[in-house]
């Protein structure tokens, strides 16, 4: 889920994506005309991605990450795609007739970054 902000208003959106060890890639994904995400990202100061893995009840892990959202080069465009090939997830969370007008390639500037696990896990 990743967590943006307006003024005093909060937003938050399932998002698929990608991480190298160091960076962390999301691609913002218009749909028609409008897109709450693409309109609030450039006013977020600081977003907020948060992922869990679950397979039991005791084996699972989090991990909560904050950071500025940049919009990547277009010289690092093939590289963050192949982050994402490699790692995202990409379920489809809108009805298969929205077709997709825009793409923005963004990556989370990771500023810090905390994690939990289950006691079952190891």
């Amino acid at each position: 889920m990743l967590s943006l902000a307006r003024a005093d208003d909060a937003y938050a959106v399932p998002v698929s994506f990608g991480y190298d060890g160091d960076r962390v890639f999301v691609y913002l994904i218009r749909f028609g005309e409008g897109s709450k995400k693409l309109a609030v990202s450039p006013e977020t100061g600081t977003a907020c991605l948060t992922a869990d893995d679950v397979r039991s009840r005791d084996d699972w892990e989090s991990v909560v990450v904050y950071g500025a959202l940049v919009e990547v080069p277009e010289a690092d465009a093939a590289y963050m795609d192949e982050v994402m090939d490699d790692n995202g997830w990409f379920p489809s969370f809108y009805p298969p007739d929205w077709k997709v007008t825009g793409v923005r390639r963004t990556e989370l500037r990771v500023e810090t970054a905390t994690g939990r696990r289950g006691v079952g896990t190891a």
